[in-house]
């Protein structure tokens, strides 16, 4: 996927794509890891890429679900314990592959609804008590929101694993021809 999103014509397709691209960061962020890579925690904090990885694919699971089942409830996803951590037992080519196959379940349930379709609030302390629904476009935009702030999260973390950044990943991940300003990323010996 380039590094930008394509000119959009709908409301429907700008969510879309946004969605589509913020979604594609993990798979750049995560372009030639070891699975000790993306287990490490290098930051002040205990995230990881793979963790995260995890997490988004189930945060998506969530609003997909709730999508699906909309205008009725859906079901309350709890996290899981291990939902921020990629385990000793897990790889991340299958974390990746469960993002991936979440990712376009995600993408054909906003395509599908419709965006004024109602989607009961979860039950969380953080959700407002006051609005018994948003629609499918709100929730939409959220899932921009949370991908964007974790593929954020996961780029501090690469670049603290061993310097690469998002468009020297990018280069490398798309076979992109280096230029004087932009070289492909390549493993540091």
């Amino acid at each position: 996927m380039p590094a930008m999103p394509p000119p959009v014509l709908t409301e429907l397709d700008g969510l879309i794509e946004y969605i589509a691209q913020q979604q594609d960061a993990f798979r750049i962020v995560a372009f030639g890891l070891t699975d000790e890579q993306a287990r490490l925690t290098p930051t002040a904090g205990t995230l990881s890429i793979g963790g995260l990885i995890k997490h988004v694919t189930h945060m998506q699971a969530g609003w997909t679900d709730r999508i699906v089942s909309a205008p009725g409830p859906g079901t309350d996803h709890q996290r899981a314990d291990d939902e921020f951590a990629l385990g000793e037992d897990e790889t991340l080519a299958g974390a990746l592959a469960a993002f991936g196959a979440q990712s376009a379940a995600t993408l054909a349930a906003v395509k599908d609804k419709g965006l004024d379709t109602p989607v009961p609030i979860p039950s969380a302390p953080w959700f407002p008590k006051d609005i018994d629904a948003w629609n499918v476009r709100w929730v939409a935009l959220h899932i921009v929101e949370e991908l964007a702030r974790h593929a954020g999260h996961a780029d501090i973390i690469r670049e603290t694993i061993d310097g690469a950044t998002m468009y020297e990943l990018l280069a490398a991940a798309e076979g992109w021809e280096p230029t004087d300003w932009l070289k492909p990323w390549t493993p540091k010996a």
